[in-house]
């Protein structure tokens, strides 16, 4: 096995020789296979283990375990305990994802101390299959039925090649001994309850399941590495990237023979569920103003555009201004400036500067962005215009309307700011001060 993982190894690039890798050892039984098969390879090898302090005195019988083993093979190795639940509890996260967020924040530090090249992990065949299953259940595009990847970023997966049947013959050839999680039994966990119940159901059915599996992943493995080349041709003509927001054309999009299938794929690093990305495109034809979130984004329906962009907590709390402030600098940067009208006063045509009638002011100003029921009275109009209606005239995304701020001077909206000055403050022959503010 170890000349077939070494094969591997060369055939997707992930180490060159004798280079210097971290290796994920939790004391099992694969972990113990891929460290004594890259040490005999002669890769430069230093053991990390994470102890999770979930599993009470057998996490610490696994730490123990491991102190002794990377002794017999005289490889450098490094430990950590984690508070793995408190940390899932803060983070209102599940425990598998607070133990895999530990695991490999902690393997890159060390990668980095060590100047390592690579951390390698014990993935192997069984996983993978198990992968693909669970992600057709949760619901998956065609990247998901690609499984597990090979190399992720500095994660790296030499033993993808090999089964679990594999491994353990490895280690009885070796007599090398490991330990055993006592949670792999059980099926409180959704891997193990693939593992336990559904894989063996899948062999009764055909023996030959997890082979048969394995080469479909590699089957849409290429298949997927097709239809990436054919999206990424296609966003250059229909995605358009403006600061840190992403436009998708919605009439170029209707035209491909499967929309939902194309916009999974281009909005696929912003987390949106298949399910919302097929409701997106059952809302194409609809009203502005459909709304979709993600975890850390959202989709909005805006005329011809799919407008996407990251959440971001904006501070509706108002900001006092007093007389004789001159500049704030948070949440957005104000310069203030107070002077005496005369006769070669010139208006400010900017939109990032206004020039308002002092005297009409009421101190302290105040600032913060729209509400429901905010109206002012846009310069050169006599009625009101709700500011709702108003951020509509202008073509206001949803993410741009939540970060743009209002001046008061009382109850009273002087000017949307960037925007509009309300005409209520303008500057008329009746004017003795005026106070310039400047967007910075």
């Amino acid at each position: 096995m170890d000349i077939r993982v070494q094969n591997f190894i060369n055939k997707e690039k992930l180490l060159q020789p004798q280079a210097k890798v971290i290796v994920g050892l939790s004391g099992g039984a694969d972990s113990v296979a891929l460290l004594h098969i890259l040490h005999s390879l002669g890769y430069q090898c230093v053991a990390a283990h994470c102890n999770f302090k979930l599993r009470n005195e057998e996490s610490d019988r696994d730490e123990s375990f491991v102190r002794e083993l990377v002794a017999d093979f005289k490889i450098p190795a490094f430990f950590i305990n984690f508070e793995t639940t408190e940390y899932a509890k803060s983070h209102n996260i599940s425990i598998e994802m607070a133990a895999r967020d530990l695991r490999y924040d902690w393997f890159e530090k060390v990668r980095l101390e060590q100047n390592a090249s690579f951390i390698a992990v014990a993935h192997h065949i069984d996983d993978n299959v198990e992968t693909l299953l669970i992600n057709l259940v949760r619901g998956t595009g065609l990247r998901g039925m690609t499984g597990i990847p090979v190399r992720n970023g500095y994660i790296i997966r030499p033993m993808l090649c090999c089964t679990r049947e594999d491994i353990l013959a490895y280690l009885v050839r070796f007599n090398l001994q490991f330990v055993e999680d006592s949670t792999n039994a059980s099926s409180d966990y959704m891997r193990n309850k693939f593992r336990n119940e559904v894989i063996p159901l899948l062999e009764e059915i055909n023996p030959s399941a997890k082979q048969v599996l394995a080469q479909t992943i590699d089957r849409f493995k290429g298949i997927q590495s097709e239809f990436q080349t054919y999206i990424s041709k296609l966003s250059a003509e229909i995605v358009e990237y403006k600061n840190e927001d992403v436009f998708i054309d919605i009439e170029l999009l209707k035209r491909e023979p499967h929309p939902a299938t194309v916009l999974f794929e281009l909005t696929y690093s912003y987390g949106f569920h298949p399910d919302q990305i097929q409701d997106v495109v059952n809302h194409l034809e609809s009203i502005s103003g459909k709304l979709f979130i993600s975890d850390t984004y959202r989709l909005v329906k805006d005329r011809k555009k799919l407008i996407i962009n990251k959440i971001e907590k904006v501070d509706s709390t108002e900001i006092a201004i007093s007389e004789n402030l001159e500049e704030i600098f948070s949440p957005i940067q104000l310069h203030f400036l107070l002077q005496n009208n005369s006769s070669d006063f010139q208006f400010s045509t900017k939109s990032n500067r206004v020039h308002i009638d002092a005297d009409k002011l009421k101190f302290p100003l105040s600032m913060r962005t729209w509400r429901e029921g905010d109206s002012f009275v846009p310069f050169g109009m006599k009625g009101n215009k709700k500011i709702s209606d108003f951020y509509i005239d202008q073509k206001l995304s949803l993410n741009a309307k939540e970060k743009t701020y209002l001046l008061f001077s009382g109850q009273e909206i002087v000017w949307v700011i960037g925007l509009r000055l309300d005409n209520r403050y303008r500057i008329t022959e009746k004017t003795k001060r005026i106070l310039e503010v400047s967007m910075l």
